[in-house]
């Protein structure tokens, strides 16, 4: 093999290999149990993998169409008007994505230009930032208070500039486990009248929402979704990330922007699934009742750590819980998280990577999307320490 190498600067200088790789990697070597990366370590439901191999078998196995495949979109169609009362054209409005975050780049790559600035809250997913600055864009960041993840909206009405370009949002929140509140929502619809500022809603966690909250969908809001691209995820919903189906929902005058870029990038998506998951979707119940066994799971895992050294607040919503260990130690939270899964074979996230200047709190995040005996071994882990 050659030594020889192109001249070739990274478009991407900033980016290292992510935190979520980092510590799944660690956790695998060191034989820990995996509380970081976001998926469930239990099977999804074996009806609905009976359907997608029923849909194998009756040859289903070709290209779907670059949108999806209707019935599935008319499906979600008719989810988003039970549940929001809001009418969205399945044929025009609706496109089917390989998971949430290949929609999330698809909508910033349809719309954002050289220069053009974009407000993002941290700390935030970690596709957001690198995706901006891919198009030429610059992410505008916001730092959440560290307490208690409120949104300081004069302070966003304050960086809104002619650069300006979107807003991206997500709720419920990853890694805080934090919702917008439908008061947090009509001041975003406030500021955003009257421009032609867009709107990224990052709704993966949609059906995931404790304590009887509502989720404030951008949907709701008349002023927002005239503007806004919801993305949305089958995988977190239906506890199979692997399959990599999620979804775009925006008005016909950006979808066919959206679509323009899909249609090169991956053109469409697991033909099988899409017909299994519009089967399964005519029964609601395999959504509206998530919320109640995350809970379920979110009350088990803290009870069991009432005791413990750590601090927390529950969370309201996906399947983070975020715990405080500033009681127990004053190292950095990702020197803390390495111990962690190297000393007591315990992998979380530390949240200081997500943070504007890696604001540290002494904060980690741990998924509960496990199964029980997962969950209360390790608790009893953590209460050791």
């Amino acid at each position: 093999m050659s030594n020889f190498k192109v001249s070739l600067p990274s478009k991407l200088l900033a980016v290292k290999t992510s935190i979520f790789s980092i510590m799944s990697g660690l956790a695998a070597k060191e034989k820990a149990l995996n509380l970081s990366q976001g998926f469930p370590n239990f099977e999804s439901d074996l009806k609905l993998i009976a359907l997608v191999n029923k849909a194998m078998i009756n040859g289903k196995n070709q290209y779907a169409p670059m949108a999806g495949v209707l019935s599935l979109r008319e499906a979600i169609a008719e989810k988003m008007f039970n549940l929001y009362g809001v009418s969205y054209n399945p044929e025009t409005e609706i496109t089917i994505t390989a998971g949430a975050t290949q929609a999330i780049f698809t909508a910033i790559a349809a719309v954002i230009k050289k220069d053009d600035e974009v407000i993002i809250f941290k700390p935030a997913y970690d596709c957001y930032e690198p995706t901006i600055e891919l198009f030429g864009g610059k992410a505008i960041s916001v730092q959440l208070n560290p307490e208690n993840f409120n949104i300081d909206w004069q302070k966003v009405k304050s960086l809104i500039s002619e650069k300006t370009k979107m807003i991206i949002i997500n709720s419920p929140h990853n890694p805080s486990g934090r919702i917008l509140s439908k008061a947090d929502m009509l001041q975003l619809e406030a500021l955003l009248r009257n421009t032609n500022i867009l709107l990224l809603s990052d709704e993966v966690y949609e059906h995931i929402i404790f304590d009887g909250e509502k989720h404030q969908s951008a949907a709701l809001f008349p002023a927002l979704a005239e503007r806004t691209f919801i993305t949305a995820s089958f995988g977190k919903t239906f506890h199979n990330t692997g399959w990599k189906v999620g979804y775009c929902i925006a008005p016909s005058y950006l979808t066919e922007e959206f679509r323009k870029v899909h249609q090169f990038n991956v053109f469409c998506v697991n033909h099988p699934t899409q017909v299994a998951l519009t089967e399964y979707l005519k029964n609601a119940n395999h959504y509206l009742e998530l919320g109640s066994f995350y809970q379920q799971k979110r009350d088990l895992f803290l009870s069991l750590l009432k005791d413990s050294r750590f601090d927390f607040k529950a969370s309201k919503g996906t399947y983070f819980q975020l715990l405080n260990f500033s009681k127990i130690t004053d190292e950095s939270d990702v020197d803390f998280a390495i111990r962690l899964t190297k000393e007591h074979k315990i992998a979380s996230i530390p949240i200081s990577v997500f943070n504007e200047a890696g604001l540290d709190t002494k904060v980690l995040r741990f998924c509960f999307a496990k199964t029980d005996e997962t969950l209360k071994k390790a608790a009893e882990i953590l209460c050791n320490i």
